[in-house]
Protein backbone atom coordinates (compact mmCIF):
# COMPACT_ATOMS: atom_id res chain seq x y z
CA UNK A 1 0.00 0.00 0.00
CA UNK A 2 2.96 2.25 -0.74
CA UNK A 3 -0.03 4.79 -2.49
CA UNK A 4 -2.11 4.61 0.98
CA UNK A 5 -3.85 7.86 1.61
CA UNK A 6 -6.16 8.51 4.06
CA UNK A 7 -9.31 9.40 1.98
CA UNK A 8 -8.97 6.33 0.12
CA UNK A 9 -8.70 4.40 3.38
CA UNK A 10 -11.65 6.49 4.60
CA UNK A 11 -13.83 5.23 1.19
CA UNK A 12 -12.86 1.88 1.36
CA UNK A 13 -13.27 0.83 4.83
CA UNK A 14 -17.02 2.79 5.06
CA UNK A 15 -15.74 5.45 8.02
CA UNK A 16 -18.51 7.97 6.83
CA UNK A 17 -21.74 7.31 8.19
CA UNK A 18 -24.92 9.46 7.42
CA UNK A 19 -28.16 9.71 10.19
CA UNK A 20 -28.66 11.97 12.91
CA UNK A 21 -26.10 11.57 15.73
CA UNK A 22 -24.90 12.38 18.88
CA UNK A 23 -21.38 13.24 19.07
CA UNK A 24 -19.32 12.95 22.35
CA UNK A 25 -18.82 16.95 22.42
CA UNK A 26 -22.62 16.75 23.16
CA UNK A 27 -23.21 18.57 19.16
CA UNK A 28 -25.58 16.83 17.02
CA UNK A 29 -24.60 15.78 13.33
CA UNK A 30 -26.09 14.40 10.33
CA UNK A 31 -22.53 12.89 9.41
CA UNK A 32 -20.26 10.56 11.92
CA UNK A 33 -16.91 8.93 11.07
CA UNK A 34 -16.36 6.11 12.80
CA UNK A 35 -13.25 5.45 12.54
CA UNK A 36 -12.73 2.24 14.08
CA UNK A 37 -14.27 1.15 10.49
CA UNK A 38 -10.91 2.10 9.93
CA UNK A 39 -8.81 0.51 12.46
CA UNK A 40 -9.92 -2.73 12.51
CA UNK A 41 -7.96 -3.55 10.01
CA UNK A 42 -4.21 -3.78 10.57
CA UNK A 43 -2.75 -3.41 7.15
CA UNK A 44 -4.75 0.27 7.19
CA UNK A 45 -3.76 0.98 10.91
CA UNK A 46 -0.52 0.48 10.14
CA UNK A 47 -0.51 2.71 7.30
CA UNK A 48 -2.72 5.33 8.81
CA UNK A 49 0.06 4.79 12.33
CA UNK A 50 2.87 5.70 9.90
CA UNK A 51 1.19 8.38 7.73
CA UNK A 52 1.07 10.34 11.41
CA UNK A 53 4.45 9.34 12.08
CA UNK A 54 5.49 10.68 9.38
CA UNK A 55 4.06 14.13 10.96
CA UNK A 56 6.39 14.15 13.52
CA UNK A 57 9.62 12.40 11.93
CA UNK A 58 11.25 16.08 13.78
CA UNK A 59 10.64 16.14 16.88
CA UNK A 60 12.10 13.22 19.92
CA UNK A 61 9.78 11.70 21.19
CA UNK A 62 10.16 8.96 24.81
CA UNK A 63 6.34 7.73 24.48
CA UNK A 64 2.82 8.01 22.52
CA UNK A 65 -0.48 8.04 24.66
CA UNK A 66 -3.78 7.70 23.43
CA UNK A 67 -7.37 8.28 25.03
CA UNK A 68 -9.49 5.14 25.04
CA UNK A 69 -11.52 4.33 23.30
CA UNK A 70 -10.67 5.88 19.82
CA UNK A 71 -6.88 6.80 20.30
CA UNK A 72 -5.55 3.12 21.37
CA UNK A 73 -5.25 1.63 18.32
CA UNK A 74 -3.61 4.45 16.05
CA UNK A 75 -1.41 5.45 19.38
CA UNK A 76 0.03 2.11 19.02
CA UNK A 77 0.70 2.22 15.47
CA UNK A 78 2.35 5.48 15.88
CA UNK A 79 4.47 4.69 18.10
CA UNK A 80 5.43 1.34 16.50
CA UNK A 81 6.22 3.60 13.52
CA UNK A 82 8.49 5.46 16.14
CA UNK A 83 9.97 2.81 18.19
CA UNK A 84 8.73 3.82 20.91
CA UNK A 85 6.94 2.98 23.71
CA UNK A 86 2.74 3.01 23.74
CA UNK A 87 0.33 4.01 26.37
CA UNK A 88 -2.99 4.58 26.78
CA UNK A 89 -5.53 6.66 29.52
CA UNK A 90 -8.94 5.58 29.95
CA UNK A 91 -12.33 6.59 31.89
CA UNK A 92 -12.51 4.96 35.12
CA UNK A 93 -16.34 6.10 36.64
CA UNK A 94 -16.51 9.45 34.43
CA UNK A 95 -12.86 10.13 34.84
CA UNK A 96 -9.90 9.95 32.63
CA UNK A 97 -7.49 7.98 34.24
CA UNK A 98 -4.03 6.00 33.58
CA UNK A 99 -3.86 3.00 34.96
CA UNK A 100 -2.65 -0.54 34.31
CA UNK A 101 0.53 -0.47 35.70
CA UNK A 102 1.48 2.04 32.76
CA UNK A 103 4.65 4.86 34.29
CA UNK A 104 4.84 8.49 32.82
CA UNK A 105 8.19 9.20 33.99
CA UNK A 106 9.06 13.16 34.75
CA UNK A 107 10.47 14.91 31.55
CA UNK A 108 9.34 12.16 29.14
CA UNK A 109 9.06 13.58 25.79
CA UNK A 110 5.38 12.98 25.09
CA UNK A 111 3.10 12.98 21.89
CA UNK A 112 -1.00 12.51 22.55
CA UNK A 113 -2.43 10.76 19.52
CA UNK A 114 -6.32 10.15 18.84
CA UNK A 115 -8.53 8.99 15.93
CA UNK A 116 -10.34 11.97 15.40
CA UNK A 117 -10.47 15.72 17.35
CA UNK A 118 -13.84 17.67 17.46
CA UNK A 119 -13.18 19.77 20.61
CA UNK A 120 -10.03 17.88 22.22
CA UNK A 121 -11.41 17.16 25.23
CA UNK A 122 -10.49 13.46 26.01
CA UNK A 123 -7.34 15.25 24.80
CA UNK A 124 -7.21 17.89 27.11
CA UNK A 125 -7.89 15.14 30.16
CA UNK A 126 -4.93 13.09 29.01
CA UNK A 127 -3.04 16.12 29.06
CA UNK A 128 -3.76 17.01 32.56
CA UNK A 129 -3.13 14.02 33.40
CA UNK A 130 0.47 13.76 31.76
CA UNK A 131 1.35 17.16 33.05
CA UNK A 132 0.65 16.02 37.09
CA UNK A 133 3.71 13.62 35.95
CA UNK A 134 5.72 15.95 34.76
CA UNK A 135 5.87 14.85 31.39
CA UNK A 136 6.99 17.29 28.57
CA UNK A 137 3.89 17.11 26.18
CA UNK A 138 5.88 17.68 22.45
CA UNK A 139 2.14 17.79 20.41
CA UNK A 140 -1.10 15.87 19.32
CA UNK A 141 -1.78 14.48 16.59
CA UNK A 142 -4.93 12.69 14.99
CA UNK A 143 -6.42 11.30 11.65
CA UNK A 144 -9.34 13.55 11.24
CA UNK A 145 -9.33 16.99 12.57
CA UNK A 146 -12.54 18.54 12.76
CA UNK A 147 -12.22 21.73 14.66
CA UNK A 148 -12.93 23.94 11.82
CA UNK A 149 -9.05 25.20 12.31
CA UNK A 150 -8.93 26.39 15.66
CA UNK A 151 -6.16 24.49 17.07
CA UNK A 152 -7.94 23.74 20.57
CA UNK A 153 -4.69 22.90 22.67
CA UNK A 154 -1.67 24.82 24.06
CA UNK A 155 0.64 22.57 22.11
CA UNK A 156 1.40 22.10 18.31
CA UNK A 157 -1.56 20.32 16.96
CA UNK A 158 -1.37 18.29 13.40
CA UNK A 159 -3.52 15.72 11.60
CA UNK A 160 -3.76 13.72 8.23
CA UNK A 161 -6.88 15.68 7.30
CA UNK A 162 -9.07 18.20 8.08
CA UNK A 163 -12.89 17.36 7.51
CA UNK A 164 -15.93 20.19 7.46
CA UNK A 165 -18.80 18.12 8.79
CA UNK A 166 -21.23 20.39 10.06
CA UNK A 167 -22.89 20.41 14.00
CA UNK A 168 -25.44 21.65 15.72
CA UNK A 169 -26.27 22.20 19.69
CA UNK A 170 -29.20 19.88 21.17
CA UNK A 171 -31.76 23.38 20.38
CA UNK A 172 -31.10 24.44 17.20
CA UNK A 173 -30.37 20.76 15.44
CA UNK A 174 -32.64 20.47 12.02
CA UNK A 175 -32.93 17.18 12.78
CA UNK A 176 -34.47 17.49 16.29
CA UNK A 177 -36.69 19.91 14.65
CA UNK A 178 -37.76 17.35 12.27
CA UNK A 179 -38.13 14.60 14.72
CA UNK A 180 -35.34 11.75 13.51
CA UNK A 181 -34.16 9.73 15.89
CA UNK A 182 -30.73 10.33 17.36
CA UNK A 183 -27.81 7.69 17.41
CA UNK A 184 -25.39 8.11 20.12
CA UNK A 185 -22.40 6.35 18.04
CA UNK A 186 -19.56 7.38 20.36
CA UNK A 187 -17.89 6.17 23.45
CA UNK A 188 -18.44 9.28 25.51
CA UNK A 189 -21.69 11.46 25.81
CA UNK A 190 -22.52 14.23 28.06
CA UNK A 191 -25.77 13.94 30.01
Amino acid sequence: MSDWTLEAAIERTGVLKKGHFLLSSGRHSDQYMQMAQLLQYPREAKEAGDAVAKLFLDQEIDLVVGPALGGVIIAHEVARALGVRCIFAERKEGEMQIRRGFEVNPRERVLVIEDVVTTGGSVKEVISLLEEREAEIIGVGSLVDRTKGENPFDVPYKALKAVQIESYSAEDCPLCKDGISVVKPGSRHKK
